[in-house]
């Protein structure tokens, strides 16, 4: 970490702590909900150890980055990083710096990058889609209003990028290209597809942006800062493309089968709110090809969702319909294809817990 003359930002309360924090590793990964796919990680008597340490150093760096001596900005930053979250971003990073040398001090600040730039993302995202609830807690902008929900996501992008800018140019370069893709993904998303363009190609995309580009960046940071083998970065990225994908599809099936999830989201969110995903473009498509039950249930899910009896019909109709089951079809074929960039990494805990991560993410139907 380089020692720059313009400290100006530690008057907001961010000087670096003097020593190390006292560690329960196992209550920190037991607070961060390690997802199960990562279960090899913990029955590793080295791995494990070494990484909840270091998911714990990052928790505290996290708290230590988005302090502020502003009441409101320190309030508003505090605000989802204290709601919890599965810390997965920084997880692969620790994990992928298993690959080399994992105790080097940059690895944890390239942890802490990747996640302060997730939850950056995270109050522009809700203010956009209008989210009452993250995390189980309701969002920034229901709190405090959308403008001081934005201007604290941009707050924290900044800190996100004072931390990666000490970590050199070329990870700035990856930062800002990844944060470039962030921001396309919300703006095709926003304006949809062309008139020439496929809508499901169109998703896709858009979730590669808004997912798999930053899950891509975690393992390849976590791979460049321990020093690890150059050949590996691009397996890591292509594995993050692409779980990142299989992760976010996941996420929209499990949103209207009327499964609730921990994340404070009510099931049928998506379709209330008439956020495109796939089950629902796959039901379009049938629809126009002639399918009498897909026209039916579009009728339901194209009208008013606005009381709960209504909505729950349409989860219930869209949940038994063929185009649920493709869906999954579709996600678990995406994970299937992260597993398969990892095959020439070295066999071992890393490669394992990499590939169960990505079966993890597609086995969350029930």
């Amino acid at each position: 970490m380089t020692n720059s003359a313009d400290q100006s930002w530690t008057h907001a309360g961010h000087g670096l702590p003097s020593s190390e924090p006292s560690l329960n590793t196992t209550a920190i990964a037991t607070g961060l909900q390690l997802p199960a796919g990562f279960a090899a990680i913990a029955g590793d008597p080295e791995l494990g150890p070494a990484i909840t340490t270091n998911l714990a150093r990052v928790e505290k760096k996290l708290r230590e980055a988005i302090a502020n001596s502003d009441p409101l900005a320190d309030a508003t930053s505090r605000h989802l990083v204290e709601a919890g979250g599965k810390r997965i971003r920084p997880l692969l990073t620790l994990l992928c710096a298993h690959l080399g040398d994992a105790s080097r001090p940059a690895v944890v600040q390239a942890a802490v990058v990747v996640e302060l730039t997730h939850l950056a993302t995270l109050y522009h995202d809700d203010v956009m889609d209008s989210a009452p609830f993250r995390r189980g807690a309701p969002t920034a902008h229901e709190v405090w209003g959308n403008s001081v929900a934005v201007l604290t996501g941009d707050l924290i992008f900044a800190r996100a990028s004072i931390l990666v800018s000490e970590l050199g140019s070329r990870a700035l370069g990856i930062q800002a290209r990844t944060f470039e893709r962030l921001c396309l993904g919300q703006l095709h998303e926003t304006v949809g597809p062309r008139p020439d363009e496929d809508p499901v190609e169109h998703y896709l995309s858009v979730i590669a942006d808004k997912t798999g580009s930053l899950v891509a960046a975690s393992g390849q940071l976590g791979a460049i800062f321990s020093g690890a083998d150059e050949a590996y970065e691009p397996m890591l990225v292509e594995y993050g493309e692409k779980v990142g994908v299989a992760f976010q599809l996941a996420d929209d099936v499990i949103d209207v089968t009327g499964v609730k999830v921990k994340s404070g989201k009510s099931p049928g969110t998506d379709l209330r709110e008439g956020v495109p995903t796939l089950p629902v473009l796959l039901l379009r498509k049938k629809a126009e090809a002639g399918d009498a039950s897909a026209v039916e249930l579009l009728k339901l899910i194209d009208g008013d969702l606005s009381s709960d009896e209504a909505l729950a019909a349409a989860v219930a109709g869209l949940r038994e319909h063929p185009v649920t089951a493709e869906s999954w079809v579709v996600a678990r074929a995406w994970a299937d294809e992260a597993i398969a960039a990892l095959a020439p990494l070295p066999e071992g805990v890393v490669k394992t817990s990499l590939s169960n991560f990505a079966l993890a993410v597609v086995d969350r139907a029930s």
